[in-house]
């Protein structure tokens, strides 16, 4: 059984993704797919963060999405 989304899935993903990073509609952007990302590729999940099922973060991954929140972005 194949992982991961269908070629159709992933260009929505990214192209949502691009729209939410560029296009003004909010104040700020917590870019959990840029921190979870595997440097040497970016469609896929760090293996640092991966809880095997190359879709869910593991603990280290949690925290990782956690240091990104900068909390000032809450703050008036």
């Amino acid at each position: 059984m194949a992982r991961g989304p269908t070629p159709d899935g992933e260009k929505l993903r990214q192209d949502v993704n691009e729209w939410i990073r560029n296009s003004g509609a909010f104040d700020g952007v917590i870019d959990f797919d840029k921190a979870m990302q595997d440097p040497d590729d970016p469609l896929a999940l760090n293996g640092a963060y991966d809880s095997g099922d190359h879709l869910h973060p593991n603990d280290a991954g949690h925290q990782r999405m956690a240091n990104e929140v900068n909390l000032a972005l809450f703050m008036p």
